[in-house]
């Protein structure tokens, strides 16, 4: 059985651009605003490192750990917070999986959040899934815009 939330959008830029803004400006599209993120580390290759500080406008910080599984040129990028540095098992909340792919001269983006349990999948739909990540592909549209028209 698989617990996914998902979203899927027609970026009005071409893949390039969208990997460009994924994979070169992630903190400034990865949290919608208020909110910040903050890649100190971002090694994207298979196993490679990811740990993020996300930062709310009322102090909040969360901090993210984890490894990419997967990472192929404007097609996949694939990580998971169920490993830290080293493989060392964490406390896994889902894996993260943003699929690209060419459409007439546009981006198909998806972006996928597969849980281990329906509780955690419901629990990231109750904390709003489905409007932060829309908000956040919003502002890597943006993003992208301008790295294809700059």
């Amino acid at each position: 059985m698989s617990y996914e939330l998902s979203i899927t959008r027609l970026i009005d830029a071409p893949i390039d651009a969208v990997w460009r803004a994924w994979t070169e400006d992630t903190g400034a599209w990865f949290c919608p605003r208020p909110w910040t993120a903050d890649f100190v580390t971002q090694e994207l290759h298979a196993g490679g490192r990811s740990e993020i500080v996300m930062r709310g406008p009322n102090g909040e910080e969360n901090r993210l750990e984890g490894v990419y599984l997967e990472v192929v040129r404007h097609r996949r990028i694939v990580s998971t917070d169920a490993f830290t540095a080293g493989w060392r098992p964490a406390g896994p909340f889902m894996v993260r999986i943003d699929d690209f792919a060419e459409d007439g001269g546009k981006t198909r983006y998806t972006a996928t959040a597969r849980h281990w349990t329906q509780e955690a999948r419901d629990n990231h739909a109750a904390m709003g899934f489905e409007p932060g990540w829309n908000a956040a592909t919003d502002q890597l549209e943006a993003i992208a815009k301008s790295l294809a028209n700059p």
